[in-house]
This record gives C-alpha cells, structure tokens and sequence, in this order.
C-alpha cells in the first residue's frame, strides 16, 4: 500500500513545481531529513533515519507569517473560494512555505533550530535570493523574543536556517549548493572565538538543474522528485530504488490492512525487492545496523530477512 509522499507525488503528476504541491511533498519528514543532511552542518554525519526523529511536530506549511508583529500569531482563517483554490483574508502577507523545528541530540540536552524551507521555480525572481534569505532567517531569530528568550537573554537564542531550493537554474549554475552564514573575522587578534555565541543564522541555496551531471545525491533527488517530465510512477520508482526512499507503508500495517489476494502479491514483490537490496549490502561488508539506516527500515527488519537468507543456504 502506497504512502503518504507516494500519493502525494501522484496527484502532483506534472504540476510538481506548482506552490501548493511542491511545499506538500518537500514538506514529507524523509525528504526534510534529506535536505537536512546536505545543508545543515549539525546533521551530515547523521543518518536519514535519526534526522527523522529530531524533526518537531510543528511542521507548518504555508501557516506562519513572515511579517513583523504576526509570526507569533495565529494564522487567519482559511476560505475557499469558488475557484476551489485557498483564500486568505490578508493574503497580501507573506508566509514562510515550510517552517518547523528540529532538535540536535546532546549528552545533556537536546539543541533546539528553527528551520525554513522555500521552494522557488525561477532562479532569478526579480531579486537575489540570499538577501531575501537573510530577511526571512532575521524574523525567524526577533520572533524568538517573548517565545524562545525573554528579557536580554540573548545567549538562549536559538540557531536559525533559511533554506532556498531553486529549480531550473541556468546551465552556467547547474547543481549548485552554497552557504551564507555569520563568521568571525579578527581585525586586531585576541577575542576569544565562541563559535556558539554568533553562529545563529545561515542561509542555504540550492541550485537544481536535471540537464548537468554535476552535484550530489542531494540534489539528484531534487531533480527526481521536483521533475516535471517525468511520470509518477518512474519517480516513485527511482525514488525508491535509487535512493531507498520508502514509498510503502511499514510492512507490519500492510499486513494488517491485507484483505484480498492483490495486496498480497503486492507485498511479496516489495519483500523480493528488499531481499535483493539487502543481499548486495551484505556482500559489500556492511552491517545489520548500516543496512537498516540505509533502507530506512528497522534493523529487526533486517535481521529477519537475514536469518531467512541463512536459513535457505543451510
């Protein structure tokens, strides 16, 4: 049985890049653990599936307004109109398209960071996407007082990321990720560097272009998933197989939801299919735990398919 980004992605079909359902895909926690990994310095020696459990319930898509003296507020009533498209009283407001929270683990606590992704089809909008950017991670960070800090109690700000995905980038850019963040820069050296006392803000771009083959597997699954040439059904496929992306249920429910002969054929081929994949990590060398966070399932998963494999070749 499909899941959720899977039906998400079908309904999308060639409208991916439209707004409405380009945040609703990006806005799937695999895909945020995904860009996490490749964007945010915190989370690149974290696999997808722990960066999975650090996002906050608070996933927002299209809810929290970027003007000052409304991110805090809730937002307005939706209408629907008669066009069937949302209506939003005020809509001349902006508003952040994908904002959540995500927590670093530590020894004694948890680190708390906001987190804003914007999905942007043209490269060039009329302005240069970093200064809008740095707008954007700034309300994030004056929106912290009364919330995250109170009083002058700068240290308790909470680090801030704006990340910018920038579909159809010109040839001459390509498959481009670049970061704009606050550094130290010594005039006269002696000022102890505490790296954690104004690292507080980074803008992030990422530059999509199918048609170069420079990149990395971050934005070769952009380029998949945000493709609007290429068929569901391929997508999910590539999706996948390519880049172990679940697009099934866990399979403990699906045995549950089983009610016919169809679905368990279905299930069978999916059970060959991780066999397979399973089989040639195992052959590389990697380990029961490696595998499991690599096909993003639980190692009691994998453990089971490989007992079953040891017992055949008994």
């Amino acid at each position: 049985m499909r899941n959720e980004l899977a039906g998400d992605i079908g309904l999308a079909a060639e409208k991916i890049q439209y707004d409405a359902q380009c945040k609703r895909v990006l806005a799937n926690r695999v895909i945020l653990a995904w860009i996490l990994k490749y964007t945010v310095e915190e989370f690149e020696d974290m696999s997808i599936r722990q960066i999975k459990k650090c996002i906050g319930n608070d996933v927002q898509i299209s809810r929290v307004r970027v003007s000052p003296g409304k991110t805090n507020t809730p937002e307005p009533e939706r209408i629907v109109g008669d066009d069937g498209a949302d209506k939003i009283p005020g809509e001349g407001d902006i508003y952040f398209d994908i904002r959540f929270s995500v927590y670093l683990p530590k020894k004694r606590e948890k680190v708390k960071m906001i987190v804003n992704v914007e999905a942007q089809k043209d490269f060039y909008p009329g302005y240069a996407i970093p200064g809008r950017g740095i707008y954007y991670g700034s309300r994030m960070i004056s929106a912290q007082k009364g919330t995250e800090f109170s009083g002058s109690d700068y240290d308790n700000i909470k680090k801030v990321y704006s990340i910018w995905i920038c579909m159809n980038c010109p040839d001459h850019i390509g498959n481009a990720i670049s970061e704009y963040s606050i550094t130290k820069k010594d005039k006269i050296p002696g000022i102890p560097d505490a790296k954690e006392t104004y690292d507080k803000l980074s803008v992030v771009m990422i530059c999509l272009n199918p048609r170069t083959g420079k990149g990395n597997r971050l934005t070769q699954m952009l380029n998949v998933l945000l493709s609007s040439e290429m068929k569901p059904e391929k997508k999910i496929k590539a999706l996948e197989e390519e880049f172990h992306i679940p697009m099934e249920d866990e399979m403990g429910k699906e045995l549950n939801q089983m009610c016919n002969l169809s679905d368990l054929v279905e299930e069978k081929g999916r059970e060959g299919l991780l066999t397979e994949q399973i089989q040639k990590k195992l052959i590389k060398g990697k380990s029961i735990s490696m595998i499991a966070d690599e096909l993003e399932v639980d190692e009691s998963v994998v453990r089971k398919f490989v007992e079953k494999m040891q017992k055949k070749s008994v």
